[in-house]
């Protein structure tokens, strides 16, 4: 009787390990900058020159050779995600000296032109950091540059148009002096994290 409630007890078991096998999946993060495979391109994105708007005009990032430049896609109606991002890179840029600060550039991207204006981009981009800059450019130029650095962003919309929310990427792409993709810092690393990538390029670690 034993033998047979074991062997009742082995197959419902079984039975049971079966179904969560057949049942589940991996857990994979769809996050838009989390892969390159989920961003549908075949090879690391390499970075490159753009041109974009700023209020003092336009901005190339030829002209910051010689300056580490850590650009960031976001916009200025962002409820969370870019405060924090961008409030982690104030605090790491407090932590320079001037002379080290006087080779670092920030680049805040907007990627929703329609409502931020250039000097609105400004304001915002300073409110963190003097040496943030805010800029942003036509649909075709915002999507060029996103793809040149694997950033992600799609337009949420809601009951209006004037009424959305934009997803988008949450990385911070550094450049070195040379103007070459060096590196990614996914959302969230600490400012002292981003303080030693900041001084390991610089020192051309």
């Amino acid at each position: 009787m034993k033998k047979v409630m074991l062997f009742g007890l082995v197959v419902v078991l079984g039975s049971l390990l079966m179904g969560v096998l057949f049942l589940w999946q991996p857990s994979i993060n769809t996050s838009p900058s989390s892969s390159i495979a989920s961003l549908g391109i075949a090879e690391a994105p390499k970075g490159g020159d753009f041109v974009l708007n700023a209020q003092g005009g336009a901005v190339d990032l030829k002209s910051l050779r010689g300056q580490v430049v850590v650009i960031y896609f976001g916009y200025t109606w962002c409820p969370d995600i870019c405060p924090t991002s961008l409030g982690f890179l104030s605090a790491a840029l407090d932590e320079l000296t001037d002379d080290e600060l006087r080779q670092v550039q920030g680049i805040f991207i907007s990627v929703d032109p329609e409502r931020d204006s250039l000097e609105h981009l400004k304001s915002y981009g300073e409110y963190f950091h003097r040496k943030i800059l805010g800029v942003t450019g036509s649909d075709e130029q915002l999507k060029r540059v996103a793809d040149l650095y694997g950033a992600a962003y799609r337009l949420v919309k809601n009951d209006s148009s004037t009424d959305y929310v934009v997803d988008h990427s949450a990385d911070l792409y550094v450049v070195n002096q040379q103007g070459q993709l060096a590196t990614t810092l996914r959302h969230g690393t600490l400012p002292q994290q981003i303080v030693t990538v900041l001084r390991g390029l610089i020192n051309n670690n």
